[in-house]
């Protein structure tokens, strides 16, 4: 299994602390968010790991060349952005038919990898993804799902102003090599991941649940909430 770090952000919601931080550098205790992520995927050997970047790359890229895991990251730099799908279908080469864990870089999350590739090892025939769901606090600012007796997501409430239920989507997979066949008959670049590949999965996506901690780090609340959260998680 290979992985795809998604840090091409541009944080805009963040600012002005993300003036001169990339989104997937802010510090959480001290610590740049990047590495939390690197932690979990070089510890488990979820390598190499494809970190894509745009907005201040060269902070990025000068940080990558600081981390102890710099031997499994290949970075690419995304002159325009081309969405997450995008992103995922010019890389194909990369993933060499492997399955894609692929996260964004501006969540913070703590769970148990082993049990998450367990959950997509072990997931219905049928279903190609594997998304990681988790409660919110806020579900009027998520993708709320809701799941069948098999916990395969069976409804999808994108932002929704009274969405049924918590249980949401945390934008982080497990993708099988099929999910490329389907981007590339799109017949296009830049690929909305939320909007044009989840709906034609629907009915197809196993969940694992995050009842540990998982956070969009998105806007300065969130970021001042995960500050003060982190320590007890």
């Amino acid at each position: 299994m290979r992985a795809l770090l998604l840090s091409a952000g541009l944080g805009t919601r963040l600012r002005p602390l993300t003036n001169s931080i990339p989104k997937c550098l802010v510090p959480i205790k001290g610590k740049p968010l990047m590495e939390y992520w690197l932690d979990m995927l070089c510890k488990e050997e979820i390598t190499p790991v494809m970190v894509n970047l745009h907005y201040l790359s060269k902070e990025v890229e000068a940080y990558i060349e600081t981390s102890p895991y710099r031997k499994s990251i290949t970075t690419v730099d995304e002159e325009d952005l081309l969405g997450t799908g995008g992103t995922l279908l010019k890389n194909r080469n990369f993933f060499e038919k492997e399955p894609v864990f692929m996260a964004h870089g501006d969540n913070l999350s703590l769970f148990d990898m082993r049990d998450f590739v367990r959950a997509h090892d072990s997931r219905p025939g049928h279903c190609q993804i594997t998304m990681m769901t988790f409660e919110t606090d806020t579900p009027q600012s998520c993708g709320i799902v809701e799941l069948d007796r098999d916990n395969v997501v069976c409804a999808f409430h994108e932002k929704v102003e009274n969405p049924p239920g918590r249980l949401a989507n945390g934008a982080v997979y497990i993708l099988e090599p099929s999910v490329f066949d389907f981007l590339e008959s799109l017949g296009k670049e830049v690929i909305d991941f939320s909007t044009e590949v989840l709906p034609h999965y629907m009915g197809r996506i196993n969940t694992f649940h995050n009842g540990r901690y998982h956070r969009d780090i998105g806007t300065m609340e969130s970021y001042l909430k995960a500050q003060k959260e982190f320590s007890k998680a």
